[in-house]
């Protein structure tokens, strides 16, 4: 297979530590030529969303996902509703910075709950209270299934299938605004993996993540690969990406407490770079 378009890399600003801060990843991927970004909450909050979407436009970048909305279970109707009214301002935040889409992370358990198919009820519930929303902002919701072992804190949806289901059953086959985003750490296991990629085809297919699980994994939050340093074919499923339609951008977004945060965002990017081209 050949080597990705080294346009089409992006880096998740999580790839380059704990300490965000949008000015200077901004001045970093302009050292590396890197065009895509995929900024957090957090860091476009401290400079302002109109800010931020000033900086990286000047700087010629796109936004290729906002992350992130979702957790939508709770355990009560406020807590309900408090999620809502926050997914509605991430939405907002995601328009201004003129994002490709808005990453949606469906939340875990509600505390004390042991009661799956009712938190995954919240999710759809709340996921369908802000489509509308998100559609007249021209914002489409990008659903991340998780790994299963977030299943009872960060995210009930853990599947393709499950996520493609939920964007059926909100907005019909052909409904636009809703979609999935593909993350290898997450859904590299799955083997249904290449089927449900070709069912979502390429209105559905809003982001891929790249990164690699690494054995053994350490953490299973903060120990994610380089790519190239682990088990993930990430050839293959960039292929099946690709044969479905998919034209968008490589995200790299790597969770790495004891590496890859320790290290200079240049070394990082430089990385990111060179493996982008050999491994992926």
């Amino acid at each position: 297979m050949n080597p990705p378009d080294p346009a089409l890399l992006a880096i998740n600003t999580a790839t380059l530590g704990e300490k965000r801060n949008l000015r200077r990843e901004i001045d970093a991927l302009r050292r590396h030529n890197i065009r895509g970004i995929a900024p957090w909450r957090d860091e476009v909050a401290e400079t302002g969303a109109k800010d931020a979407a000033r900086m990286i436009r000047d700087n010629g970048l796109v936004v290729t996902g906002f992350v992130r909305a979702g957790f939508f279970p709770a355990a009560d109707r406020n807590g309900r509703r408090a999620a809502i009214d926050d997914n509605r301002r991430a939405i907002d935040d995601a328009a201004t910075l003129g994002a490709r889409c808005l990453v949606v992370v469906a939340g875990g358990l509600p505390a004390e709950s042991k009661d799956l198919p009712g938190a995954r009820e919240m999710v759809r519930d709340g996921v369908g209270e802000i489509l509308d929303h998100a559609r007249s902002s021209g914002v489409p919701l990008a659903i991340e299934p998780l790994h299963p072992m977030y299943c009872a804190d960060r995210a009930c949806v853990n599947t393709m299938k499950q996520a493609l289901d939920l964007c059926d059953e909100l907005a019909g086959r052909d409904g636009a605004g809703i979609g999935v985003a593909v993350d290898v750490y997450h859904l590299w296991w799955d083997p249904e993996l290449e089927s449900q990629i070709v069912r979502a085809g390429e209105k559905r297919l809003l982001a891929f993540h790249i990164c690699d699980w690494l054995v053994p994994t350490t953490d299973l939050l903060l120990d994610r690969g380089m790519m190239g340093d682990g088990v993930i074919d990430i050839p293959l499923i960039r292929s099946w990406m690709e044969a479905a339609g998919y034209r968008g951008m490589h995200e790299a977004e790597i969770f790495s407490k004891n590496n890859w945060w320790k290290r200079e965002p240049d070394e990082v990017l430089g990385m990111c770079r060179a493996r982008h081209q050999t491994v992926c």
